[in-house]
């Protein structure tokens, strides 16, 4: 997994500003990540180009007093200076492409973006910037606090899952190893398996001895670096695995959930995984983190982004 040395951090100077400024001062301390970058996207700032020559500075009075702003809310909330560079930015247009074109500029290596309480906007952005982003996603509910004693990561022992896994075990390293990271997989009864002449209870149990062997093999590949972890197994019974994360995620007390952009078989949603989709739609209360190979969905995705 590459280093995460450059963060974007959305700024939408509401109240969910204070959670997400939360969140880097978390991070700025307890991570190797060297700059920081609080992003705002002003979307309506259209101007006629008679009325700009008779205000000139409007543009850039209207910019400058963005910054400002997010600069007293930031010195609002952090009281001591962080170990990260701060840079503080304002851009216009359309967010989502502002924003991915900011993170290809600047190299960056994770984008964190808040998602406000009953919010449908904050859900499709985040959407949409999973899909597209070349580089690892955090999606920050309101209010939630910047804490990982546990976190949760669902594994279907792909190759994404490896990805996610080491990322969870370098967050706990920094954590001074205090996390504990869960692995779960979620296992299905395969349609036809009364062909096999098993009952349903006793093919769930193929299943799962098939899932365990699966993950021996799986964190053979992984440092773990002395990081305590557990593996789970969940059943699914509702042909949703999704809400079987969520559910773990809930019962353990996670503090937040990571996981592969994609799995296995997942074709769909310009390579995010189906599964990844699902869990950000529906997922409004625990940090959600989206791992993906740097420089992963440049080029051909950014063709086909709007299809």
């Amino acid at each position: 997994m590459y280093p995460i040395k450059k963060v974007l951090i959305g700024l939408d100077l509401t109240d969910l500003d204070r959670t997400m400024i939360e969140f880097a001062e978390f991070i700025s301390n307890t991570s190797d990540v060297e700059d920081i970058y609080f992003v705002n996207i002003i979307k309506n700032l259209q101007i006629p180009k008679e009325v700009l020559k008779e205000f000139p500075n409007m543009i850039t009075d209207v910019i400058a007093e963005r910054k400002t702003k997010m600069d007293e809310t930031f010195k609002s909330i952090v009281k001591n200076e962080l170990r990260a560079n701060i840079h503080f930015e304002v851009l216009t247009g359309k967010i989502a492409d502002n924003i991915l074109s900011f993170s290809k500029h600047q190299d960056i290596d994770l984008i964190a973006m808040g998602r406000r309480e009953k919010a449908e906007q904050s859900g499709a952005l985040s959407q949409r910037l999973a899909r597209r982003a070349a580089c690892s996603l955090l999606i920050i509910p309101e209010g939630t606090k910047p804490t990982m004693d546990r976190m949760l990561v669902p594994s279907d022992f792909s190759d994404y899952s490896v990805l996610a896994l080491e990322e969870a075990v370098e967050i706990a390293v920094r954590n001074d190893r205090k996390t504990e990271i869960v692995i779960q997989n979620v296992f299905t009864v395969p349609t036809g398996y009364h062909y096999t002449g098993k009952t349903y209870e006793e093919f769930a149990n193929v299943m799962k001895k098939n899932a365990e062997k699966d993950y021996k093999k799986f964190i053979k590949k992984i440092d773990t670096k002395g990081v305590k972890m557990k593996v789970v197994y969940s059943q699914d019974t509702n042909d949703d695995v999704t809400t079987d994360m969520l559910d773990k995620a809930k019962e353990i007390n996670a503090n937040a959930i990571v996981i592969g952009a994609k799995g296995r078989t997942a074709t769909t949603a310009f390579f995010l995984g189906s599964i990844t989709e699902r869990l950000i739609q529906l997922d409004a209360d625990i940090p959600l983190m989206v791992v993906r190979p740097k420089g992963k969905n440049a080029g051909f995705l950014e063709f086909i982004k709007e299809l």
